[in-house]
This record gives C-alpha cells, structure tokens and sequence, in this order.
C-alpha cells in the first residue's frame, strides 16, 4: 500500500474483507481522519469486483443518516480506485457481543440504530445485503453505525416516503 492517496496520509490497516481492505487514514486538507477502502489488488481488475465497488460508492452517496457511516468521496491513483469513507471510531458489535452480554436497555437502543440506519437506507432504495454484527460501529458515545455497503443492491424501481405510501422499502 502507498503512503499517500491524494491528500489522504495513511496510517495503517484497520480491516480486511471479501471485498477490500481498510485503511486509517490523515485527510490532510480537513485534518479529519477518515477509512479508506481499496480492493486487493488481486481483485481491482476485475472487472464485476469494480463494479460492486462503484455501486458501494453510489449506494453510500445516496444517504444521510447519523446512523449509516457516510462516504467523502472516490479516489483513483495509479489505475486504482478507493472509497474515502467516514472513520468511526469505537467497536463493532461483533467485538461488543465478544466481551460478554449486553444489558437489555443497552441492546434495545443497539436495535434501535441499526433499525434507524437500516431504514435509512431503505427509503434511499438502498439493501444492505450483509448485516451482520461486524458491520455494525458502536461508539464510545454509544452512537451506533451501520458500515460495509459493498454487497447492497439499489433498487431503481424504490420510491421514498414522499413518492409513495409505503415508508419502508420491502422486497420479496
């Protein structure tokens, strides 16, 4: 991996999946960090990998909601490709669920968000597809955040609530 993508200084890895790796990176214009995803070189040229990986960017521009972590933008270098993505900090549900039972009122509001942000992305005609406890972000506030878009399916034939009467989108 490059030490610098754009204006993004990397940091370290932070993640790795089946369809990318994950960076901490510095933006160093915004003085922000942020979570850069890259696919495996071993993938990029595969040609429905990109694909997936250009439709997880339009999925993730596609919505706004405190509890879906958010996209800043795409970045090529050197005939690549990366997500720039909001950083969360805190840990995921997964590690949360590793370190023994969780409290019901504490669990209730968990649901809650991952309810909230699933919603969300419904209404923007956005599935998920792969919801699982690693793809949830708890933070140290408690907020909670959905992450990982890299499998979703937009639905073009999807209305939001003010196109249709149906406040959720459903599909078979």
């Amino acid at each position: 991996m490059q030490d610098q993508i754009g204006p993004y200084r990397i940091d370290r890895e932070i993640g790795r999946g089946g369809m990318g790796v994950v960076y901490l990176a510095r933006d160093t214009k915004l003085d922000r960090d942020v979570a850069i995803k890259a696919l495996p070189e071993d993938l990029a040229a595969d040609q429905a990998r990109m694909e997936r990986f250009e439709r997880e960017a339009k999925s993730l521009a596609a919505l706004n909601h405190p509890n879906v972590a958010g996209i800043y933008g795409v970045e090529e270098q050197d005939d690549r490709r990366y997500l720039i993505l909001e950083y969360v900090e805190g840990e995921t549900l997964g590690e949360r669920l590793d370190r023994g039972p969780i409290h019901v009122d504490e669990a209730c509001e968990i649901a809650i968000g991952i309810a909230a942000g699933v919603e969300a992305a419904h209404e923007a005609g956005v599935i998920h597809r792969d919801l699982k406890p690693d793809n949830i972000k708890i933070t140290p506030e408690g907020q909670v955040k959905v992450l990982d878009f890299g499998l979703a399916k937009i639905d073009d034939a999807s209305t939001s609530t003010a196109q249709g009467d149906v406040p959720t989108l459903t599909t078979p």
